[in-house]
């Protein structure tokens, strides 16, 4: 089974936050050189913290992600410690505690074939060295973040995953699931069916979106770049009614 994660790299280069790319190189340094526990035991390896680029997939998330690493550090007797206030915050975005079972079924929700997922995000990850922060951090350019992904690393460095390192390989490793969809059966569908397509979805790549949905007879799209791929959170009313509208054939 090959799973596609086709999100670029995801560099915070934005010309109002282009400080934090050096705030950015500044914290991964600082956790190569440190073993960094936050306060509800997580691990925040280098990894993790570039993980956090999953935030700017949302409308509100280069600004909360530049609040983040504004005030990343404090000054200690025994020099730079990143702040109570950035490990707090940066333990709530990374733990899975509120929805362990994500973790574990995130990569095999999107299998259409009997074949293992084999870890699939930490394998396309490999295969892009720019994504190593220790060679990224030995010239000048600027760290990258991974967006929505799951790695086996995860398992290790979240107390709420730790029991479950060998469940999420099991699944990874399994060669028995079954179709999640029949192409067939859609491409004879008969539902009025509507769908947004977000331009700028981080999350989701726009060519894959427009292919999935030329495949389902009668699905009407909307292709914006009004919103990301938080569409019906942040703009809930008006994105609702224009999907209803496309079905009613209003639109």
């Amino acid at each position: 089974m090959t799973v596609s994660y086709r999100q670029p790299g995801v560099v915070l280069t934005d010309r109002h936050f282009t400080v934090d790319v050096g705030r950015a190189r500044r914290i991964a340094e600082h956790l190569l050189a440190h073993k960094v526990v936050l306060p509800n035991g997580y691990r925040l390896t280098v990894e993790a913290f570039q993980s956090l680029g999953i935030v700017l997939g949302k409308s509100d998330g280069s600004h909360r992600l530049h609040y983040l690493l504004e005030d990343a550090f404090v000054r200690t007797p025994q020099g730079p410690a990143l702040s109570d206030a950035f490990q707090e915050e940066v333990q709530g975005l990374l733990s899975f505690a509120g929805h362990p079972l994500y973790a574990l079924v995130h990569e095999a929700c999107y299998g259409q074939d009997p074949g293992p997922t084999d870890w699939a995000a930490e394998r396309v990850r490999a295969e892009f060295p720019q994504f190593d922060a220790a060679k990224t951090l030995t010239g000048d350019g600027p760290l990258l973040f991974t967006g929505e992904s799951v790695h086996p690393w995860m398992f290790d460095n979240d107390p709420a995953l730790r029991p479950l390192p060998e469940t999420a390989k099991e699944l990874a490793e399994n060669r028995g699931w079954t179709l999640l969809y029949d192409p067939a059966r859609l491409a004879e569908n008969e539902v009025p069916v509507a769908a947004a397509v977000y331009h700028d979805d981080m999350y989701v790549d726009t060519a894959h979106s427009l292919e999935t949905a030329r495949a389902i007879r009668g699905l009407r799209t909307w292709a914006t770049d009004e919103f990301e791929h938080d569409g019906v959170r942040a703009g809930g009313p008006p994105v609702l009614d224009r999907l209803l509208a496309l079905t009613r054939d209003e639109v």
